[in-house]
């Protein structure tokens, strides 16, 4: 299975995808942990210039040019080949952030984002996807506990900039049916339930047919 956590920043993504590898080697599974962007030699060097709050005179085409680059190198050089041999493959982040952050959040038209995500991801779309949804409120609390100097370019993105990316995610949801909304105030471990749960229940699907 293909799995991807995608939410705005802050929202608890890490802590999921780390709780699930750990419920999945349990099982017997085998898990590849991914990040993005990253997962790559060339990918992570796409990384650091990305995030690097140095970096404030990127235009928004560099921007998803970067990340669609660094995400189609991954695609190619492991999740392929990864799901391939039956792997469990956990994405923290996927296609569907640059649709809502690039897109929605930074007003690249839609139809561009999705050509842009199609050239770099082919055929490879997750079978599930889990959206930890917070409010932009919480995000900023949560961005206040950790220290500023250590914030990379995107998190250091306004308000305005996160509700927009949230209403691209609200969107996505509504529209993608591999898309399941958590509500990310919830405890680790009611989270962590409500995804295992989901995750068999698609299993179970699956073996039905």
């Amino acid at each position: 299975m293909f799995i991807t956590f995608e939410g705005i920043d802050f929202c608890g993504k890490s802590t999921q995808v780390n709780l699930l590898k750990k419920y999945l080697i349990s099982k017997n599974k085998k898990v590849k942990i991914i990040r993005e962007p990253g997962g790559t030699a060339i990918s992570e060097l796409i990384r650091k210039i990305l995030l690097d709050k140095s970096h404030k005179k990127m235009s928004v085409e560099t921007e998803i040019l970067l990340f669609s680059a660094a995400r189609a190198q991954l695609v190619k050089e492991k999740i392929k080949s990864y799901l391939s041999i039956g792997t469990f493959v956990i994405s923290d982040r996927f296609h569907d952030s640059t649709t809502a952050y690039q897109g929605f959040g930074r007003g690249i038209p839609l139809e561009t984002v999705e050509n842009i995500n199609n050239l770099a991801i082919g055929e490879n779309i997750p079978n599930l996807t889990f959206f930890l949804d917070i409010s932009v409120e919480e995000a900023e609390k949560r961005k206040n506990m950790k220290e500023k100097s250590k914030l990379d370019r995107i998190e250091l993105g306004d308000k305005i900039f996160f509700e927009k990316v949230r209403s691209g995610y609200l969107y996505l949801s509504d529209k993608e049916k591999r898309f399941i909304t958590v509500n990310g105030c919830l405890s680790k471990k009611e989270i962590h339930q409500q995804i295992i749960e989901e995750i068999e229940l698609y299993e179970n699907h699956e073996n039905v047919k």
